[in-house]
C-alpha cells in the first residue's frame, strides 16, 4: 500500500517563536507574536511574507532544517515499510523557501534515520489529495485540516497529525492521532482494511 506523509508538524516538531523571536529582538524590528499555536511561520508574527523570508533567507530556515522528530515517527514508517507498504514524503516545501526544496527535506529525513521511498516537494496543500488520487496512493497523513478534507472528499483516506492548531476541528476527519503511536495504529488498521477489501 502506498502511504502519503506531510513533513513540517507532521513528521517534525517546528517552533516557530523561538528563533523567530530571537532574530526579532536582536535586529531591533517592531514585530509582535500574534498567534502561538498557528502552523504557518508568516501568521505567527504581526509581520508580512516579505519580512517572513528576509528572516528565512538570514539564517531562519533552521526553523525547518534543525526541527527535531515528532516521537515515534522512525519507528512507525520502519515497520510500515517492513511490512511491505512504501512511504511518499509529500510536502509543500517550496524553492522560495528552501534552495532545493526535495534535497532539503531529504537531509533532514536522512539524518534522523527516518525510512522513505520517495519525496515530492512544491506540491501545494491544496493539491495533495489529488496527487493522491493520481498517484494511487491510498492514505494520506498530514497536519493540515483543510488539507485531509480535501482527501477526503476524494476519496483518500485521511489521517489528521493532530496538534494544537487544528484541535479544536479534528472531529471533522474521519480519523486522526494525537502522536505517531496513534497514527501508526490507525495506519496498521486502514493498510489491513484495504488489503482485506482487495482480495474480496
Amino acid at each position: 500500500m502506498k502511504i502519503a506523509v506531510d513533513l513540517d508538524d507532521t513528521l517534525s516538531v517546528v517552533d516557530r517563536i523561538t528563533r523567530p523571536s530571537g532574530y526579532i529582538a536582536r535586529m531591533g524590528l517592531p514585530f509582535k507574536l500574534v498567534d502561538k499555536d498557528t502552523h504557518s511561520l508568516e501568521k505567527t508574527f504581526d509581520w508580512t511574507l516579505a519580512d517572513t523570508l528576509e528572516f528565512v533567507h538570514a539564517g531562519g530556515i533552521t526553523v525547518y532544517t534543525e526541527a527535531k522528530a515528532r516521537k515515534g515517527v522512525r519507528e512507525t514508517l520502519s515497520a510500515l515499510r517492513a511490512a511491505g507498504h512504501s512511504i511518499t514524503v509529500l510536502t509543500a516545501r517550496t524553492k522560495e523557501w528552501f534552495e532545493g526544496p526535495e534535497q532539503v527535506s531529504r537531509d533532514w529525513l536522512e539524518k534522523r534515520k527516518i525510512p522513505y521511498d520517495e519525496v515530492v516537494a512544491e506540491c501545494p496543500d491544496r493539491e495533495k489529495g489529488a496527487y493522491c488520487v493520481a498517484h494511487g496512493i491510498h492514505i494520506l497523513v498530514d497536519d493540515s485540516l483543510e488539507t485531509c478534507l480535501r482527501a477526503q472528499e476524494l476519496g483518500v483516506h485521511a489521517v489528521l497529525a493532530v496538534g494544537r492548531h487544528n484541535a479544536a476541528r479534528a472531529h471533522e476527519v474521519k480519523f486522526g492521532g494525537a502522536d505517531w503511536r496513534q497514527i501508526g495504529a490507525i495506519l496498521f488498521s486502514l493498510a489491513g482494511r484495504e488489503e482485506r477489501e482487495e482480495k474480496a
